[in-house]
C-alpha cells in the first residue's frame, strides 16, 4: 500500500510550536545546531538498530527505516541549500519530491546499517556547515520554489523540526 503524499506547508513551525512533536523553533539557538544535529543522528542510529525497523505501524505509515532514509536525505538536501545560500544571492531551491524519492530509492528495501552510516555522515557534514556559517551570513536568504522565504537561521530551525518530528513519529 502506498503512502499518501504530504503536501502541507510546514513553514508555520517557525512561528509556533508543533502540537504533534512539541518542537519550538524559537527555543533552538543557532550556535546549538551543530551539537543538536549530532545528538539527533545518534538517536536515529538507535532507531535503526531496532528489530522492528522495517515494520510499518500501519500500511499507510512509513516504517522507522523509511523515515530514517527520508531524514538522511533531508540532511543532504539542507546541506546543499545552506551552501547555496552562502554562495549565491537569494537562490531558489530546486523542487524535491520526498514521496517520489522514497519510491524511486526504495527506502523500504535499504540496509538499516548502511542508512545509519549514511545518516551519520550526512549529519556530520551539515553540522560542520552550520558551525562554519560566518556571523554576518545568518541572514542570507533563499527561496523555495513555492515562494517560501528562508534565511540561513530560519532554514536551520525549519530543518531541525523535520528531524525532531520524525524522531517523534518513530517513537510511538
Amino acid at each position: 500500500m502506498t503512502i499518501t503524499p504530504d503536501e502541507k506547508d510546514w513553514t508555520w513551525v517557525l512561528e509556533r510550536p508543533c502540537p504533534e512533536c512539541g518542537f519550538r523553533a524559537g527555543d533552538l539557538e543557532r550556535r546549538d545546531l551543530p551539537g543538536a544535529i549530532g545528538g539527533w543522528a545518534a538517536r536515529w542510529r538507535t532507531v535503526l538498530s531496532r528489530e522492528d525497523v522495517t515494520q510499518r505501524p500501519e500500511p499507510t505509515v512509513w516504517s522507522p527505516l523509511e523515515y530514517a532514509c527520508h531524514v538522511r536525505d533531508v540532511l543532504r538536501i539542507f546541506a546543499e541549500r545552506v551552501v547555496l545560500m552562502l554562495d549565491q544571492d537569494a537562490p531558489t531551491f530546486a523542487n524535491w519530491d520526498q514521496d517520489a524519492t522514497a519510491v524511486a530509492e526504495r527506502y523500504a528495501e535499504q540496509s538499516p546499517a548502511t542508512v545509519a552510516d549514511e545518516l551519520t555522515l550526512a549529519a556530520a557534514a551539515l553540522a560542520v556547515t552550520f558551525a562554519e556559517v560566518p556571523a554576518d551570513a545568518w541572514e542570507r536568504t533563499g527561496l523555495r520554489s513555492n515562494g517560501s522565504h528562508f534565511t540561513v537561521d530560519s532554514i536551520g530551525r525549519y530543518f531541525a523540526h523535520d528531524v525532531v518530528h520524525h524522531l517523534h513519529d518513530v517513537q510511538g
